[in-house]
């Protein structure tokens, strides 16, 4: 592979590598000490959630979901209001993700049959699922302090007899990850090649492989130090592998390119454009239900001002990550690396103690940047 193709096929990684070592250096190390490397993940985690169900909207034509932060404040709202007013967490759980699958169903139905615009459908979400959370919540802020439901998100895997500072089963399960997730590759890549389908060079997928398996060793070792593996860095393992796995490898994944690449020929081929858009917008509620217990768990609390901008969080780490502005391409890997990349930009500024308008100043600049880069080096002057 030649320099300028590596360079354009990993740029966002790159970026997020060089962003990384350079606000390591900007913290004197801070960055990198195991409560900041646990946090980085925790206090993103739904980002790295709603991001997986709007590539699917933006999959369909660089379409986006406003109403998310909304969505999530609603769930996390019903979901306090129901264990304040003494209801056990399995139903407030279940009540919370039925209304964001509510939600889905609604807004769905409205995008994808009544042919009601995203943008607009949306908005209007924003506006009207953020005034019935405030009407749950009475204008309050409700505390979450049931165990059950904490422990289901917040708590820790540990080993029987480990304390918190040295906690060697995170260690142990990232080496078992590491040596699992290179077993699947390289038995994946066997397929393949016995498929006849072409795949890169030997060497350059052990040395790729090596790289995989040493961050999460390395990420592994950082937990080991502080209370060790999260339980809800599996809640985005799950929701992140299982998208993954629906956008690469399934049928369905693939009718929303076809959707984003060209609708009327989609249609032409069989395929129900309304269906396809039906399960984006139902999808991605309900990822940000799902998202609003997670932001309710960390944050023990709820209030009529949970979600502010999250969806534009979830929008730029799509861009971010290679999703096309104008539909049809993007990756979940790709979204996860914006996602993170966000991640460590935010995360370092405020351990730098800048001020919020600066951060925003930043972010908008690496979205903008992405995005350009997308549209010049595919060479895109429009959707076409």
């Amino acid at each position: 592979m030649k320099v300028k193709d590596f360079i354009k096929k990993y740029t966002m990684i790159l970026a997020l590598v060089i962003v990384f070592i350079l606000f390591t250096a900007l913290t004197g190390g801070r960055l990198i000490y195991p409560q900041n490397i646990s946090n980085l993940l925790l206090q993103n985690a739904y980002v790295l959630i709603m991001a997986c169900g709007m590539l699917l909207c933006i999959l369909t034509g660089g379409n986006v979901d406003l109403s998310v932060g909304s969505t999530l404040c609603l769930t996390a709202a019903m979901a306090a209001k129901m264990m304040d007013s003494g209801f056990p967490a399995a139903a407030a759980i279940i009540c919370s993700l039925a209304v964001g699958a509510l939600i889905g169903v609604w807004q769905g139905w409205l995008i994808g049959y009544i042919h009601i615009p995203p943008f607009i459908c949306t908005l209007a979400g924003m506006f009207l699922f953020r005034g019935i959370a405030r009407v749950i919540l009475d204008s309050k802020t409700i505390s979450i302090m049931n165990p059950s439901f904490l422990n289901l998100f917040t708590s820790y895997i540990h080993f029987p007899g480990e304390e918190n500072g040295h906690v060697v089963s995170a260690l142990i399960i990232g080496i078992i990850v590491a040596v699992c997730l290179t077993v699947y590759t390289f038995v994946r890549r066997a397929q393949r090649v016995k498929q006849g389908y072409k795949v890169e060079g030997f060497g350059g997928a052990i040395a790729k492989q090596v790289v995989f398996d040493a961050l999460i060793i390395a990420y592994s070792y950082c937990l080991m130090g502080y209370k060790g593996i999260p339980v809800m860095i599996l809640w985005i393992l799950a929701v992140v592998l299982i998208f993954a796995f629906i956008t690469s490898s399934t049928v369905f994944g693939r009718y929303f390119y076809a959707v984003g690449g060209n609708e009327k020929a989609t249609k032409l081929s069989g395929i129900d454009p309304r269906k396809v858009y039906f399960w984006a917008y139902f999808l991605m509620s309900f990822l940000a239900g799902l998202s609003g217990l997670l932001v309710g768990a960390r944050i023990g609390s709820v209030d009529g001002n949970m979600g502010n901008s999250y969806e534009m969080d979830a929008i730029a780490s799509c861009f971010i990550g290679g999703a096309s502005a104008y539909g049809g391409s993007g990756t979940v890997p790709g979204i996860m690396v914006g996602a993170i990349l966000l991640g460590v930009i935010n995360q370092g500024m405020s351990i730098l103690g800048l001020p919020d308008q600066y951060q925003y100043v930043v972010k908008g600049a690496v979205l903008l940047a992405a995005v350009v880069f997308d549209v010049v080096s595919n060479h895109k002057t429009g959707k076409s």
